[in-house]
């Protein structure tokens, strides 16, 4: 089970570190890593090992989906297809409007200056010195994650589908482990005793 978790964020913080990035140097690159934590529900390893294949067709169009492998995420079954979030696919055409000379399905999504891409650690960091510039407490680069989670448990219903659901969008090997992500909601379950 996780110990300490990272603070979810309201919509109005996400906004906050959305606006923050785009006065950066890379502001295309650095919005996908946002949305890609936020509206994709991907760890730092799995931003990191993000590649122009998982997210394309063989022409090279953005996908639907996000084919993501078992060697990219976390354990032997940590691979999944999360269907492709609008502002995930906006900011990725975006990036690849802007940068087309780093779009090649063998080449990370995420680029660097000085090397090929990002480790999981500099995602991490990066995260880490992003939350610390606009003053989010407890926020970390599992925070898009946490985020991401919540809202599922939150909508999924809605969408006809149950708990499962969420566990294999999140990767995880055990629906408990998805449990322990998912935020409480205390308005909601004031609201909840007036249904019942």
């Amino acid at each position: 089970m996780l110990t300490k978790q990272a603070k979810v964020l309201s919509r109005k913080e996400l906004q906050r570190l959305l606006d923050h990035v785009t006065h950066g140097r890379h502001p295309a690159r650095d919005r996908v890593i946002v949305l890609s934590s936020f509206k994709g529900g991907l760890r730092a390893k799995e931003i990191a090992g993000l590649t122009w294949s998982m997210i394309t067709d063989a022409s090279g169009v953005l996908a639907d989906t996000i084919s993501l492998p078992n060697r990219a995420s976390k354990g032997r079954n940590g691979g999944r297809h999360i269907p492709m979030h609008d502002d995930l696919r906006d900011a990725l055409a975006t990036l690849m409007a802007a940068r087309p000379d780093k779009v090649r399905p063998d080449r990370p999504v995420v680029y660097s200056e000085r090397a090929d891409g990002y480790s999981a650690n500099a995602v991490a960091v990066w995260f880490h010195d992003k939350f610390r510039q606009i003053g989010i407490e407890g926020a970390s680069s599992h925070s898009g994650r946490r985020t991401f989670i919540t809202a599922l448990a939150k909508k999924i219903v809605e969408a006809g589908g149950s708990l499962r659901d969420v566990q294999q969008l999140a990767g995880h090997a055990s629906l408990s482990m998805t449990q322990a992500y998912i935020e409480g909601d205390s308005a909601a379950k004031k609201n909840v005793m007036k249904l019942i």
